[in-house]
């Protein structure tokens, strides 16, 4: 899929009437004065959701309303098997869309931020809630780019107890952490279900925190020989269970 992609808020076969979309607001305007999108150019419609549809720009009008034509019926893309989750310890700064654009990038399906220990940046009340919209913000600009018509999900920040919860129900558990004995690569994988994935922050993750994850069945792995920033680690991880669990063959 190489038409650049533009994301309405409802796909269903009943809102493509006479196979035609009137693309406006924000997005409409991202396709006419920023990509300058003209007569005969492909395009995708996406509720980020998996549905989508192919179409073909009939017009473009004033700065800000794309009307795309052609459409052909919604589709819907399956959910990826096994379904990989990271548990994204906050970064300090900018750092955390960075992580979560990456991430977006190379197919991550979810991303739980996480409150950890030693985390410096922590998410309260207002401050918070702005941040966790950033987070969103920045999956579906970068779900956009990289021609995606499923984005990730990004749950609400989770205390350290509740990441534990989430890995005992995983068919996969892992912690990112230098301690780990065997390296990620060369783990068994599921071919099916859930797996999830732990990166901590810059300071670690705790002993504690290892401890109770240990509980919950999540052993620590290694990726290399480095060690990554927290803001990288979660993006190279994916990579390597993409690669590994076969869906990048």
């Amino acid at each position: 899929m190489t038409a650049p992609v533009f994301v309405v808020d409802s796909l269903q076969p009943g809102d493509l009437p006479g196979g035609e979309y009137v693309l406006d607001g924000p997005e409409g305007r991202h396709a006419v004065s920023v990509k300058r999108l003209r007569a005969g150019e492909d395009v995708v419609l996406t509720d980020g959701r998996g549905r989508w549809a192919e179409g073909v720009v009939k017009a473009a009008e004033g700065k800000d309303r794309l009307v795309v034509t052609d459409l052909e019926s919604v589709r819907e893309e399956p959910e990826a098997r096994p379904r990989i989750t990271v548990v994204q310890a906050l970064p300090k700064g900018d750092r955390g869309e960075l992580a979560v654009e990456t991430m977006t990038e190379v197919g991550v399906d979810a991303i739980v931020p996480w409150a950890a220990a030693r985390c410096v940046t922590q998410w309260k009340g207002d401050r918070g809630l702005k941040a966790l919209g950033k987070w969103r913000a920045t999956v579906r600009e970068a779900g956009k780019q990289s021609r995606r018509v499923r984005f990730p999900d990004v749950a609400d920040a989770a205390t350290s107890k509740q990441v534990a919860s989430l890995l005992a129900d995983a068919d996969f558990a892992a912690v990112l952490h230098e301690s780990g004995e065997e390296p990620l690569a060369a783990t068994e994988l599921p071919t099916a279900g859930d797996i999830v994935l732990v990166v901590g922050p810059e300071g670690g993750v705790s002993p504690e925190e290892l401890a109770l994850f240990a509980q919950a069945g999540a052993k620590p792995y290694r990726l290399g020989r480095s060690v990554l920033r927290t803001s990288t680690a979660g993006t190279a991880g994916t990579a390597v269970l993409l690669a590994r669990t076969g869906r990048w063959s």
